[in-house]
C-alpha cells in the first residue's frame, strides 16, 4: 500500500516526512511530521514523528521508530535533512534492511 499517492477528492498528493519549525527567534526547536508536500513549512501536518533540536551539543534527535517507520512503508517522502537526521537515528538503515528482505 502506498500513500504517496493519496486520494483527496480525486487529486493525488505526495506525502513527506520534513522539519516543522518550532521554538523562539534565534533559538530553534523542530518537530519531524508527516505532511502534504503542498502545504506550507509550518502549515498543517497529518502526523508529529519526533524532535530535533539543533542547539544541544551533540544534538538531541527523538523519533518514535515505529511511526517513521509505517511513514517510510507506506511510500512517505523523506526530505534530505530529515534523511541525515534519520540515518543518524538508525531508522534508514532499518528501513533498507527490511526494504532488502534481511
Amino acid at each position: 500500500m502506498i500513500i504517496n499517492e493519496k486520494k483527496e477528492g480525486g487529486i493525488t498528493m505526495a506525502v513527506k516526512m520534513r522539519l516543522k519549525r518550532m521554538g523562539a527567534k534565534k533559538a530553534p526547536f523542530y518537530r519531524i511530521v508527516v505532511a502534504d508536500s503542498r502545504s506550507p513549512r509550518d502549515g498543517k501536518f497529518i502526523e508529529n514523528v519526533g524532535t530535533y533540536n539543533p542547539l544541544l551539543t551533540p544534538a538531541e534527535i527523538k523519533v518514535n521508530e515505529e511511526v517513521a517507520l509505517k511513514w517510510l512503508r507506506d511510500g512517505a517522502i523523506p526530505t534530505d535533512t530529515v534523511r541525515n537526521i534519520l540515518s543518524k537515528a538508525g531508522i534508514m538503515e532499518k528501513f533498507h534492511n527490511e526494504k532488502q528482505g534481511k
